[in-house]
């Protein structure tokens, strides 16, 4: 095990596991991770010491932790990497009270609010030149008195993803595909009536199944160049009303003028850190256009050390090692998955088939969930019951969309 650097997690879903994964396939190391619950993939899991925390995204509680692990790995390097917005930003605003052995990969807070703002965030893609879905802004004040250059359906989704999530009520969703004019007045009455305060975002429906979307993730060295670029095809994504647009299974590929366009964004803006670009093909003018970005590595982030970059030994030759490296734009195929096989061949595209068959059969497919080294059975046993629930969640919520 290396002893010079202590990894400290943030979260508790798939994204920390996938990291947590990562640090141990490359160094061996046994990755502290603090959750708000006593559950989640990384929960009892021998490869992670796992500290539930129901208030760890106050700041005040957020900082506390970061200064115990500080103190309890005092002759390491601890390495703290966030796996969700709000740590993210918690992360990004408390780094300059962070202990000196503390490393945080993140750029200042204002910049990070700026990127997870969406309204903010499309303003930033216009002055780059970044493709981005026709987009209407709104905001309570507005009631129904607005315009919008494009026809339904239409997709809705909030400014502030942070802000949105303090706010629940019944029906809400990660995003809402509005049939007609009436069903997205409906919808904003609920948000706002939650009390959410901010804008909300109206977008062009782009037309095209799971199979148009694109992952891609990157990592920005401590000067703000990129170093690596893996793009992923998205075969098929969750399609429940909390997890749509979550990625269920993933097929890597190259696209490198696609690539090129947004390091010249991450570099122009001056990055540093993991990011993650969530974009769709729009088959009406043959353009690339982005979705959002995610200052962090996603929650499907082991796709990239699944097809042989390890995320983790990108963390440690930059901040630990000082190494000056290349810039790689992933080439090399493989097949990531979060549901069971069944499930990816009854509900992705046959034309699709072939090449998924092509990487079981050379030995390139990953599902992060389950590494051999990480033997706890209560774990094992919760994991494939909830590789069983995906067969019911597809035939409720997938089915109704066909």
């Amino acid at each position: 095990m290396n002893q010079s650097f202590q990894p400290l997690l943030f979260g508790g879903d798939i994204n920390v596991y996938s990291v947590a994964r990562a640090f141990h396939e490359a160094y061996g190391v046994r990755s502290v991770c603090y959750g708000k619950f006593p559950s989640g993939p990384a929960y009892e899991s021998q490869i992670i010491d796992y500290r539930p925390c129901r208030e760890i995204e106050d700041a005040a509680v957020f900082l506390e932790k970061v200064c115990a692990v500080s103190s309890e790995f005092s002759d390491r390097t601890v390495i703290l990497v966030s796996c969700g917005d709000s740590y993210v930003k918690l992360a990004a605003e408390g780094k300059p009270q962070f202990p000196k052995n503390v490393i945080a990969p993140y750029v200042s807070g204002e910049l990070i609010n700026t990127l997870i703002h969406k309204e903010r965030f499309y303003e930033l893609c216009d002055q780059h030149g970044i493709d981005h879905p026709a987009t209407v802004i709104h905001r309570a004040e507005m009631g129904y008195d607005f315009a919008i250059p494009f026809g339904a359906p239409y997709v809705l989704k909030p400014s502030n993803g942070v802000a949105y999530w303090e706010h629940p009520f019944p029906g809400n969703e990660k995003v809402f595909i509005c049939r007609d004019r009436a069903s997205l007045h409906e919808t904003l009455d609920k948000v706002y009536a939650s009390g959410y305060p901010d804008s909300m975002i109206i977008q062009d429906f782009i037309p095209g199944d799971d199979t148009f979307m694109r992952v891609l993730t990157n990592y920005s060295d401590q000067n703000g160049t990129v170093k690596l670029m893996c793009l992923g095809h998205v075969l098929l994504e969750e399609h429940t009303p909390h997890g749509i647009g979550n990625h269920a299974v993933i097929l890597t590929e190259k696209n490198e003028a696609l690539s090129e366009q947004l390091r010249g964004f991450l570099e122009g803006i001056g990055f540093c850190g993991f990011s993650n670009f969530d974009i769709k093909y729009d088959q009406r003018d043959g353009k690339f256009k982005v979705f959002e970005i995610n200052c962090r590595q996603g929650r499907s982030n082991y796709y990239v050390t699944g097809a042989g970059y390890n995320i983790a030994r990108y963390l440690v030759e930059d901040l630990i090692e000082g190494k000056d490296l290349p810039l790689c734009i992933a080439d090399r195929e493989s097949l990531w998955r979060v549901v069971p096989r069944r499930v990816a061949f009854d509900y992705i595209v046959p034309e699709y088939h072939p090449a998924m068959k092509k990487q079981i059969k050379a030995g390139q497919e990953s599902n992060p969930l389950f590494y051999a080294p990480d033997k706890a059975l209560k774990r094992r046993a919760r994991l494939y019951k909830n590789q069983l629930g995906h067969f019911s969640k597809y035939h409720t919520y997938y089915e109704k969309k066909r």
